[in-house]
C-alpha cells in the first residue's frame, strides 16, 4: 500500500533532522523535504544529500532570496512596520513566503499534509500554520513539538544520537539562530535569562561596536517610490543592493538589538537580532518620508505602520485587512523618491542629508532670514482661531468662578 506523503520545511538542523526521521519512523509517512533559502548562509548541496540520507524519498532546494526582497522586504519597509518600535520584523516576514512555498510543493507531490518544526511556544507555528490555511485549508499540517514526547533539544540531541543523525548542535552550544538575507536571530542558551549581556562572539553579519572603524563611513541611497533601487549612485539589483548594504552596515556595527519582546502566544521573549542593512534602509526611508510626505499623511502612515507591524509580526500577511493596508501604502509612496545620505560610525546610523524632486521643504518659507513669501502678522489670527476652544473654556472657568464667589458671599 503506498503511504502518504508529507511535505517538511526543512533546514539541516537538528530539529528538521529529528523530524524527518520522526515522521517517518513514528508516523509512517514518506517524507518529501523541502528547503526554502531566503538568504541564509548554508551549503545546499549537502541539506540536499542530508535529507534523502536521512530518509527523504525527495528534496527540493527553493531559491527564494528576489522574491522574498521585492514581494515581503521591500514593502514592509514602504510601510515603516516596526515591531514594538524596535523588531525589523525578519523572521515574521519569510515565514509567509516559505509557507507558500510548501504549499505549492506539497500540491505539485499530491501530499496530504505539511509538517514544520515550530515549538508550541513560539510565533512561528502560528505564522506557517495561518499562512497554509489561506494558501490551501484542505492540507493537513503537522506540528510535532505539540505531539511528540521530546520536551527540549536536549532531548533532540539524544534521539539524533539513536538513530545517528549528524548534527552541528551541542549542549554547550545550544543557541537557537533564524538567519536570511534580512537578519539574524538569536535565541537561547544565557539569552533566557534577560539580566545577562549578551556577547558579542554571538555575532554573525556584524562586529561589535567597538571593532568598527575608528572613521564615519558615509553611504548614499537613492530611492524611487520608496523602493531603494541605487548605493553610491551605483544602480543594483535587489538581491546585490542587499548584500552590499548588509557588508557596509556589519562592518561599522550597525544593527544590532537586544530586546524583550511580547510573542503572539502571551509570553514575553529576550533575542539579539542583527539587522545591518535593513537598519539603513528603514533610517534612510523614514528620512525620505519626512521630506516628501505631508503632515496628516505621515501622522495616519504612523497608526498604519503599527498595524501593519502586528499583523505581519502575528502571521497575518495573507489577510484582507495587510493587503488593504499594503494598498493605501502604496499611494503614499509615489513621491517618495530621492537620495539620502547616512553616516554610520561605531554602530550608529546617522543621518547626514536627504534630497528629492518632491521635497515639501522649502527654504523660502522656512528661513530665519528675511523674505519675501511669508508674513508673521498672518500668524496672530491663526493662533487666535487655533487657540479659540481654549479660550472659551478659560471664560466658562472665570465665570464659574465668579459666579462661585457670590454664592459664597451670600451665604
Amino acid at each position: 500500500m503506498e503511504k502518504e506523503k508529507v511535505v517538511l520545511a526543512y533546514s539541516g538542523g537538528l530539529d528538521t533532522s529529528v523530524i524527518l526521521t520522526w515522521l517517518k519512523e513514528e508516523c509512517g509517512y514518506d517524507v518529501i523535504a523541502v528547503c526554502v533559502n531566503v538568504g541564509q548562509k548554508e551549503d545546499y548541496d549537502a541539506i540536499y544529500e542530508k535529507a534523502l540520507k536521512t530518509g527523504a524519498i525527495k528534496a527540493y532546494i527553493i531559491d527564494a532570496k528576489e522574491e522574498f526582497i521585492t514581494d515581503y522586504i521591500f514593502p514592509t519597509i514602504q510601510a515603516g512596520a516596526i515591531y514594538e518600535e524596535d523588531y525589523l520584523l525578519g523572521t515574521s516576514f519569510a515565514r509567509p513566503l516559505i509557507a507558500k512555498k510548501l504549499v505549492e510543493i506539497a500540491q505539485k507531490e499530491q501530499a496530504v499534509a505539511i509538517a514544520h518544526g515550530a515549538t508550541g511556544k513560539g510565533n512561528d507555528q502560528v505564522r506557517f500554520e495561518l499562512s497554509i490555511k489561506a494558501l490551501n485549508p484542505y492540507l493537513k499540517i503537522i506540528a510535532p513539538w505539540r505531539v511528540w514526547n521530546l520536551k527540549s533539544r536536549e532531548d533532540c540531541i539524544e534521539y539524533a544520537k539513536k538513530y545517528k543523525i549528524p548534527i552541528a548542535q551541542t549542549k554547550k552550544n545550544i543557541y537557537s539562530r533564524d538567519e536570511n538575507i534580512w537578519h539574524i536571530s538569536h535565541e537561547g542558551g544565557d539569552l533566557e535569562d534577560p539580566w545577562n549581556e549578551h556577547q558579542t562572539n554571538i555575532y554573525k553579519l556584524t562586529v561589535s561596536p567597538q571593532e568598527a572603524p575608528d572613521t564615519p563611513t558615509y553611504v548614499e541611497m537613492d530611492f524611487e517610490q520608496g523602493i531603494p533601487i541605487a548605493i553610491n549612485g551605483e544602480r543594483l539589483g535587489a538581491l546585490e543592493l542587499m548584500n552590499q548594504l548588509n557588508k557596509i552596515a556589519g562592518e561599522n556595527g550597525v544593527g544590532v538589538i537586544d530586546i524583550v519582546e511580547n510573542r503572539l502566544v502571551g509570553m514575553k521573549s529576550r533575542g539579539v537580532y542583527e539587522t545591518p542593512g535593513g537598519t539603513i534602509l528603514y533610517k534612510a526611508h523614514k528620512m525620505l518620508e519626512k521630506l516628501t510626505l505631508d503632515r496628516n499623511t505621515m501622522a495616519f502612515k504612523q497608526i498604519v505602520a503599527q498595524k501593519y507591524a502586528q499583523l505581519v509580526y502575528d502571521g497575518m500577511w495573507f489577510t484582507p485587512l495587510r493587503e488593504a493596508l499594503a494598498a493605501f501604502v502604496d499611494s503614499t509612496q509615489q513621491n517618495v523618491t530621492g537620495t539620502v545620505r547616512l553616516k554610520l560610525y561605531k554602530g550608529n546610523c546617522i543621518g547626514a542629508g536627504s534630497k528629492s524632486p518632491y521635497s515639501l521643504y522649502n527654504e523660502e518659507f522656512v528661513t530665519f532670514g528675511e523674505d519675501e513669501v511669508y508674513n508673521q502678522k498672518d500668524a496672530e489670527g491663526f493662533i487666535n482661531l487655533f487657540g479659540l476652544p481654549l479660550t472659551i473654556q478659560a471664560l466658562m472657568k472665570e465665570k464659574l468662578k465668579k459666579n462661585n464667589t457670590k454664592i459664597e458671599k451670600r451665604s
